[in-house]
């Protein structure tokens, strides 16, 4: 059993890394600090880069809490292939890689296997937040609210390009 989830860990780590177009090769240090109060509770997708761990996930939320360690739990749910499809989750740890004003995360759902969370950018009152990672082949665009006007839309697709981005790739969530 221990060998077969190992191999099964390798797997899911090697098509992690070659998955996915790279939608940035210059991909900029996050913006801003992160105050982790202000940034925990529930997150909707608004828009992200498909991945193959992700591959029909409409309805997506990620809910932040901190544990008893300093830690912080994840918890990322999504419908299977409809907003009122079947629903799976993810629960996972992370933690703030120091001397980067909690705006950089380190995060498992599989331990001992970890991946890059940065805070690109947020908005003042934290009520949006791009979320990328060093190798440009992740993005997700995260709110507050399950949907945004298409004047905020716009908005985020400007500041996710500005950031570098390929907005050619963002794929709009179903809520």
């Amino acid at each position: 059993m221990k060998k077969t989830l190992t191999c099964l860990a390798l797997a899911l780590l090697l098509a992690g890394c070659m998955g996915g177009p790279v939608g940035n090769t210059a991909v900029p240090e996050p913006a801003q600090s992160v105050e982790l109060s202000k940034y925990l509770g529930r997150w909707y997708e608004l828009a992200r880069y498909e991945a193959s761990f992700q591959k029909g996930c409409e309805a997506v939320t990620a809910d932040y809490s901190l544990n008893a360690d300093g830690t912080i739990k994840v918890l990322n749910t999504c419908r299977q292939d409809a907003v009122d499809g079947p629903e799976k989750s993810a629960t996972g740890e992370a933690y703030v890689v120091e001397g980067t004003n909690n705006a950089k995360l380190r995060v498992s759902f599989f331990w001992p296997f970890y991946g890059n969370y940065w805070v690109l950018d947020r908005a003042d009152d934290y009520s949006w937040a791009i979320v990328g990672e060093p190798s440009g082949k992740y993005l997700w665009i995260l709110g507050r609210e399950a949907q945004a006007s298409a004047e905020q839309m716009a908005q985020h697709t400007a500041r996710v390009k500005a950031l570098g981005y390929n907005t050619a790739l963002l794929r709009i969530t179903k809520h």
